[in-house]
C-alpha cells in the first residue's frame, strides 16, 4: 500500500507541476506558487476539521515549518526553471532530489532488499537519462541552476514530511501550509502587490494548491507504511510525469535517450514494487 500511495502521489504532483508550469509563464512564478499555497491550506483545515486531528501533539512542528521554508524556496526555484526552460529536461532533473532522502533513510538504518536498492539505482539512472540530452546547451546554464536549487531543497523537504508524517501526516501538511500564509502576506506586505494574479487565475491556483496538498498529505501517509528509501523514489517519479505530459500537450521533443530513461524508470519502479 505504501508503494502504490507513493506512485499516486507522483502522479498528483506531475500533474499540478504541469499545470503550475504553464501557469507562471503568464504569471510571475512566485505568485503563482503562493496563491495556489492560499487553497490548498484552505483544504487542508477543512480535511483537519472533518478528521478531526486538531488536537495531535505538537511534535510535528518543527518538521512542519522546516518542510515549509525547504517548500517555498524548492517550488520558487522549481516554477522560475520552468518558465524559462524546457519542461521535459528540467523536470527530470529535479527528480534528481530523490538522492537525499534515500541516502538519509540509509544513514538511519534502512535496509532495503537486493531488488529494491537496483531499483533505486535504476529510478535515479533513470530520471538522468531523461534530464540528460540538452545539458551541455549553451542556453541551458540558467534553468538549470534553478533546478539543482529545487532538487536540494525538495530532497529536504521529503525528509521533514516524512519526519513528520510519525505523528500525522495530515497536521504536517497543514502546519506547513500554515506557514506558507505568513509568508504570503509578508510577500504581499513588501511587495504591495498580488503579482498580476486575478479571480480568472482562481479556478486554476485552486487546482494546483489542492492537488499539490493532497500528494503531499499521500505520501507522507506513504512514508509511515513502508520504508522512506523506496517510498521517496516512487514519490519522486513526478517530473517523468510532467515531462510525459509536456510531450504529449506542448508537443515538446524529446529525444531517443530521454524516452530510454522514462522506460529504465518505470523498470526501476517495478522493481521497488517487486521486491516489498
Amino acid at each position: 500500500m505504501g508503494a502504490l500511495l507513493a506512485l499516486a502521489s507522483s502522479i498528483m504532483w506531475g500533474a499540478g507541476d504541469f499545470v503550475g508550469g504553464m501557469t507562471s509563464r503568464r504569471r510571475p512564478a512566485l505568485a503563482v506558487y503562493l496563491g495556489s499555497q492560499v487553497f490548498g491550506f484552505l483544504g487542508l483545515i477543512v480535511a483537519a476539521t472533518m478528521t478531526g486531528v486538531w488536537g495531535t501533539a505538537p511534535t510535528y512542528v518543527p518538521w512542519a515549518i522546516a518542510g515549509s521554508i525547504a517548500g517555498v524556496i524548492g517550488m520558487y526555484a522549481f516554477y522560475q526553471a520552468l518558465s524559462i526552460g524546457p519542461m521535459g529536461i528540467v523536470s527530470p532533473l529535479v527528480a534528481l532530489a530523490v538522492v537525499i532522502p534515500v541516502t538519509f533513510g540509509l544513514i538511519t538504518g534502512e535496509t532495503p532488499s537486493s531488488m529494491q536498492g537496483l531499483g533505486i539505482l535504476a529510478a535515479i539512472v533513470g530520471v538522468l537519462l531523461a534530464s540528460g540530452p540538452e545539458l551541455s546547451g549553451a542556453e541551458s546554464g540558467k534553468p538549470l541552476g534553478y533546478a539543482a536549487v529545487a532538487l536540494v531543497f525538495f530532497g529536504v523537504m521529503f525528509i521533514t514530511i516524512a519526519e513528520g508524517s510519525k505523528t500525522s501526516a495530515l497536521m504536517t501538511m497543514t502546519g506547513m501550509r500554515a506557514m506558507s500564509m505568513v509568508l504570503i502576506l509578508v510577500a504581499v506586505l513588501v511587495f504591495r502587490s498580488k503579482g498580476g494574479i486575478t479571480p480568472r487565475d482562481w479556478p486554476v491556483l485552486a487546482f494546483i494548491g489542492l492537488l499539490d496538498a493532497a500528494a503531499n498529505v499521500t505520501f507522507g501517509v506513504a512514508t509511515t507504511l513502508d520504508l522512506l528509501s523506496t517510498t521517496a523514489v516512487l514519490g519522486s517519479l513526478y517530473p517523468v510525469v510532467t515531462a510525459i505530459l509536456a510531450a504529449v500537450v506542448l508537443k515538446e521533443r524529446l529525444r531517443p535517450v530521454q524516452y530510454a530513461g522514462v522506460v529504465v524508470t518505470m523498470l526501476g519502479v517495478f522493481l521497488v514494487s517487486a521486491g516489498a
